[in-house]
């Protein structure tokens, strides 16, 4: 099932006794959840009958006891339990037993994180699809994120040029919970005004500056020294100084190496994961080490003296 699918089948009623969430959108998972929560449960009932449950805190006999609990007669129950791939093989199964028969008056919602996303093989993906209603939370695509900005833009009245969106499309990069906190920045940022340019999204969007800097990287990987120098002399005329380009582009050179190792990015920097994945391979692991630590270098001489742009692009 879709997101998409999920929402009209709530919306209308439809609801089913397990359902599993799992993906790269944490946020997503978390809202349809509460999606869930909202029209399953009033609201009054929530403290007592809806309960959110982490699978690595809760033991799998704690879990047990949880889902044993009845409520009044009459009254809905919603339990979310996070992390349930945590659970061994075997306590898994004994607490997917527990969900037989189905209780009309009973949603369950199992989940695991985007860090623990399973694979299409994952036995815990064949498991689920055998008892519950399995939903991929995949990033917006572009023409889904260009059309969610622009109906939250305009239910604000605000327009945005096109190569606004495009930028802001960028740099949001499918991140759901992103756009929520970025677009309501842009409607506070332009209040009176009707149209969001470029040189908003420039002054007011995180990670605008993080975004900027990491063409100078794309650059000098490319082989293009000549733009990677003018942009740095851009951004230097700009105002940033140098130990900041520096010290993003050692951030990135982490998150390179941690995205090449399969390895978890920082949660507000995973808007850059699929910017990051076009260049993994590049560099080997080792190569990427040495560079990290020559820009640690490079950066404690940065801060002592006044070096050329071109200093920067050493350790590439």
């Amino acid at each position: 099932m879709t997101p998409k699918q999920l929402l009209a089948d709530i919306t209308a009623g439809k609801f089913a006794p397990v359902y599993y969430f799992y993906g790269d959108e944490d946020f997503r998972m978390i809202e349809a959840e509460k999606f869930i929560a909202g029209h399953f449960i009033s609201a009054k009932l929530h403290l007592t009958n809806y309960r959110r449950l982490d699978g690595k805190r809760t033991s799998c006999a704690d879990l047990m006891a949880e889902l044993s609990v009845f409520p009044m007669l009459g009254e809905r129950q919603l339990f979310a339990v996070t992390d349930i791939q945590h659970y061994k093989p075997t306590e898994l199964e004994r607490i997917l037993k527990m969900l037989s028969p189905e209780d009309k008056n009973r949603v369950v919602v199992l989940s695991t994180p985007s860090s623990k996303k399973p694979k299409r093989d994952a036995a815990i993906l064949k498991k689920m699809n055998q008892i519950a209603v399995v939903v991929e939370f995949k990033q917006l695509t572009p023409a889904e994120s260009e059309e969610f900005i622009v109906a939250r833009l305009r239910k604000s009245g605000l327009a945005i040029e096109k190569n606004a969106l495009k930028l802001l499309v960028e740099l949001l990069a499918g991140n759901r919970g992103a756009m929520d906190s970025e677009i309501e920045k842009l409607v506070n940022y332009k209040a009176g005004a009707e149209k969001v340019t470029v040189e908003d999204i420039q002054a007011v969007a995180g990670g605008y500056q993080t975004y900027a800097i990491w063409d100078i990287g794309d650059f000098v990987v490319q082989g293009n020294t000549k733009k990677a120098l003018s942009l740095i002399r851009k951004t230097l005329s700009e105002g940033v100084q140098a130990t900041t380009i520096l010290s993003f582009l050692t951030r990135h050179l982490i998150d390179l190496y941690l995205v090449q190792n399969n390895k978890p990015l920082e949660p507000n920097r995973r808007w850059l994961a699929y910017r990051l994945r076009d260049k993994a391979g590049i560099y080997k692991s080792q190569q990427l080490e040495r560079m990290i630590v020559q820009a640690a270098k490079t950066e404690g001489e940065l801060r002592r003296a006044k070096v050329k742009p071109e200093r920067l692009l050493e350790m590439f």
